[in-house]
């Protein structure tokens, strides 16, 4: 080989080689896709979904759908089979090698679990058991809406384990349905117990959810993030920023407050192929980010 042809040689494999690379950053397989280069990022915010939004399916059905709508973030609930080779139901009930092996295969899924609920516990043992659980799988916030007499060892429990407790509010008359109700019940307990803004449970007893979220500045650690096509108990889930609860408003709000959290997709509505409805969701609400 002369030396010309050596030198075309080198070039050519140095611009494979870099071509290779490119395509390896770039590519969009499972396992592959990164949540750094979307717009909640650098908010803090970890946009995901409850694994209820797929309770049709399995747990590691659930991851897939999530994956599939571009989102790295589950929050799991407490009784989904959890599937994908694994035997038992999602819970504190599972053992140590269910619980690694869940760990293993959601970390080849490129989806982490940050939060846990919305869930609770009878007594003290219940709530150790619960909190022992979600420390082992690195959950970040555990969704409850818990009798207000367990506060105070809840947030015992939530200082022990560094864990937060997100209270959720479902339609009224639940107990938690209005925010003054969660302030209340958090007055003199642990910084780490807050609120988990459920936006459409709130747009369904006829709340404003900017202004549910102002009372709780401060306060909310988690939101459940819904669209509905109707004011009151008859709305139903439609793609985010096409209904009446003002999602534009809720993300100026959230920004403002420098919200830091996970936010959950829970679209219960069209469950048996709502996964794309939660993409489109998604890519609603990132364009709304971006503006």
């Amino acid at each position: 080989m002369n030396f010309f042809n050596q030198k075309n040689t080198i070039k050519l494999g140095l611009a494979l080689f870099v071509a290779v690379g490119i395509y390896a950053c770039s590519s969009t397989k499972p396992g592959g896709k990164s949540a750094s280069g979307h717009p909640e990022t650098k908010l803090g915010w970890k946009l995901g979904s409850q694994a209820y939004t797929f309770k049709e399916f399995t747990f590691f059905d659930a991851v897939r759908k999530i994956d599939s709508c571009d989102l790295r973030f589950v929050e799991a609930f407490p009784g989904q089979t959890i599937g994908g080779g694994i035997a038992g139901k999602m819970g504190p009930d599972m053992d140590d090698a269910t619980r690694k092996a869940v760990l293993a295969k959601l970390k080849e899924s490129n989806v982490q679990m940050k939060a846990f609920g919305v869930t609770g516990a009878g007594d003290e043992a219940g709530w150790i058991k619960l909190f022992e659980f979600c420390k082992a799988m690195g959950v970040e916030t555990i969704t409850s809406e818990p009798n207000e007499k367990d506060l105070p060892l809840i947030s015992k429990l939530c200082d022990k384990y560094d864990i937060r407790m997100a209270i959720h509010n479902h339609p009224d008359p639940s107990h938690y349905w209005n925010p003054d109700v969660v302030l209340n019940a958090i007055k003199g307990q642990s910084s780490r117990i807050g609120a988990c803004a459920d936006i459409g449970h709130w747009v369904r007893s006829g709340l404003d959810p900017v202004e549910c979220l102002k009372k709780l500045e401060g306060h909310v650690f988690h939101s459940h993030m819904k669209d509905l096509h109707e004011k009151g108990k008859g709305g139903h889930d439609v793609h985010w920023g096409e209904g009446v609860s003002n999602i534009a408003g809720v993300i100026a709000e959230m920004k403002r407050q420098n919200f830091k959290g996970m936010i959950s997709a829970e679209y219960e509505y069209n469950w048996k192929s709502n996964s794309q409805d939660v993409a489109a969701s998604v890519v609603n609400f990132r364009e709304l980010l971006r503006k």
